[in-house]
């Protein structure tokens, strides 16, 4: 006899729809899978003959063929054993095959027959919803996870025999759920609020111009001047979730399998700060089965690399492609995977190794060292900075006066009504945020009267800006108007935004030439 189980598989971080088929006929007993099947789930042949015995079922001596289509897909991983357990029953009778045309199975089966959870669950719930089912049979430890998805039925199972069970007799079967909202009712909760940080009151509005127009912003000055700690600031400062944007959020931390039972959904803005002696494949994503690495986990929110210099150059390379395409790609021989990269970067950095350049009173590192120093930014990635803003010393009365400082709630208010703002102007272009504005959007966006014209060249002589520095200015000035809720950008906005940019050409004008 023929059956089919329909169960999901996960590429990247998206599931993708599997027919699970079993053919259980007449021949030399034998038990045979076909599909492009990854060492994993070859192995669930083992796994599944001995849970169906252990359960209580005694399959004929039949020659059994299993297939996982489409073949063209890999297939990895342990949550095909019990659609393929369930296949093999319903081929032989033992299980009704009426209703599973209209639901998603997926769990890994242990020896005795218990169902144990899978990596993926959000991604999957989605999938199966996404491809019309009903309902969605998970192990029980993944049914919180799934119940984020509306519109479907999750059903959690513990054994195989209480799945068959609730197969062959719908009145057995127990109730679902068809997802809720009760995770996005909880408030941001954060330990930290810009309210704490002393002074600084130019790294403060460098930091909001940038999280309002999602630029990457590079901070540089003297150690122990409060670069790290406005870094883990922004997330503080940026708008809440949407429903859509946490689910998508939190699929790439169930693949990677980062939800906890407690909280199988993302409520609040990711903050990835990965070491510097992070390793490319964790920065990027891959490995022999590839799985989604900090630049992606940071998707929605923020990635920090502190100590800028201090990372391999080829690791930090890397972040070239993803911060235009906003995505990443890895290519294995199994086939492409491709990861979101959708995050605003920010970097810290000492403008030398002792940190204290350019006061040479302090500083003794000859020229050679400060320019080797720098250097191991390349040019190209300092391109990707829309904002390079340079910390001081902060004196000691300003540090009396942290208390005073505006706090996180009112800065995040600005920068909603401004994101706001850009939202309705880019409506249909399919780009959000000013940064990411091309040529033609920044012509039509970002025109400027007679009295700005004749600044702006100013500048760009002046400065000797190149083309690319000369498009961020626009774009930052772009936000800073959005910010003062004024349609056009005036001559305070531009130079505002030069004042932004400027500290790129006084470290790096002399290593690479024009910003």
């Amino acid at each position: 006899m023929y059956s089919k189980v329909h169960s999901v598989g996960i590429k990247g971080v998206e599931g993708v729809p599997i027919l699970v088929e079993a053919d259980v006929s007449d021949g030399l007993p034998g038990f045979s899978m076909v599909g492009y099947l990854s060492s994993e789930v070859r192995e669930a042949q083992d796994r599944v003959r001995t849970a169906l015995r252990n359960s209580g079922f005694r399959l004929p001596a039949k020659k059994v063929t299993i297939n996982l289509s489409p073949a063209d897909i890999r297939k990895e991983g342990t949550a095909f054993d019990l659609p393929i357990a369930v296949a093999i029953l319903a081929a032989s009778g033992m299980v009704k095959p009426t209703g599973l045309s209209s639901c998603v199975i997926s769990g890994e089966l242990g020896l005795d027959g218990e169902i144990k959870p899978v990596r993926g669950a959000l991604s999957i719930t989605s999938a199966a919803k996404k491809d019309g089912k009903l309902q969605c049979f998970l192990p029980r430890e993944n049914v919180r996870e799934g119940l984020v998805i509306e519109g479907i039925e999750v059903i959690g199972v513990d054994h195989l025999k209480d799945l068959t069970d609730q197969l062959n007799d719908p009145e057995k079967q127990n109730t679902g759920s068809c997802g809720n909202g009760e995770f996005m009712g909880r408030l941001e909760t954060y330990n930290v609020d810009f309210s704490e940080i002393g002074g600084q009151l130019f790294l403060r509005r460098a930091t909001e111009v940038a999280v309002a127009g999602m630029h990457n912003i590079l901070y540089i000055g003297p150690a122990g001047t409060g670069k790290t700690m406005l870094a883990k600031r922004i997330p503080t400062i940026m708008p809440s979730l949407s429903m859509e944007e946490a689910v998508d959020i939190s699929k790439i931390y169930s693949v990677c399998g980062l939800l906890s039972k407690e909280e199988p959904l993302v409520v609040k803005r990711p903050f990835r700060s990965p070491h510097h002696t992070i390793s490319p494949t964790a920065l990027a994503g891959g490995g022999r089965i590839p799985k989604p690495g900090e630049i992606s986990l940071a998707s929605g929110g923020v990635l920090f690399l502190d100590e800028l210099p201090e990372f391999q150059r080829t690791t930090i390379e890397l972040l070239r492609q993803p911060l235009e395409e906003r995505k990443i790609t890895v290519t294995r021989i199994f086939g492409a995977y491709e990861f979101p990269a959708d995050f605003m970067m920010a970097a810290a950095l000492n403008p030398c190794p002792c940190g204290f350049f350019p006061d040479r009173t302090r500083c003794r590192c000859s020229e050679l060292q400060v320019r080797k120093y720098l250097s191991r930014i390349s040019k190209p990635l300092l391109d990707r900075v829309d904002i390079c803003a340079e910390s001081r010393a902060v004196t000691y009365e300003e540090l009396q006066e942290r208390k005073g400082g505006e706090s996180s709630a009112d800065i995040r208010r600005r920068v909603e009504d401004a994101r706001k703002i850009q939202k309705k102007r880019f409506k249909g272009c399919g780009i959000y945020f000013n940064s990411s504005m091309n040529k033609s959007q920044i012509e039509k966006f970002c025109s400027l009267g007679n009295e700005e014209q004749k600044f702006l060249k100013k500048v760009y002589e002046n400065l000797a800006l190149s083309v690319r520095g000369y498009e961020k200015i626009l774009k930052v000035s772009r936000t800073i108007a959005d910010l003062n809720g004024s349609e056009r950008i005036r001559k305070d906005h531009l130079a505002e935004a030069v004042g932004l940019r400027s500290m790129e050409g006084k470290y790096w004008g002399g290593i690479y030439g024009r910003s």
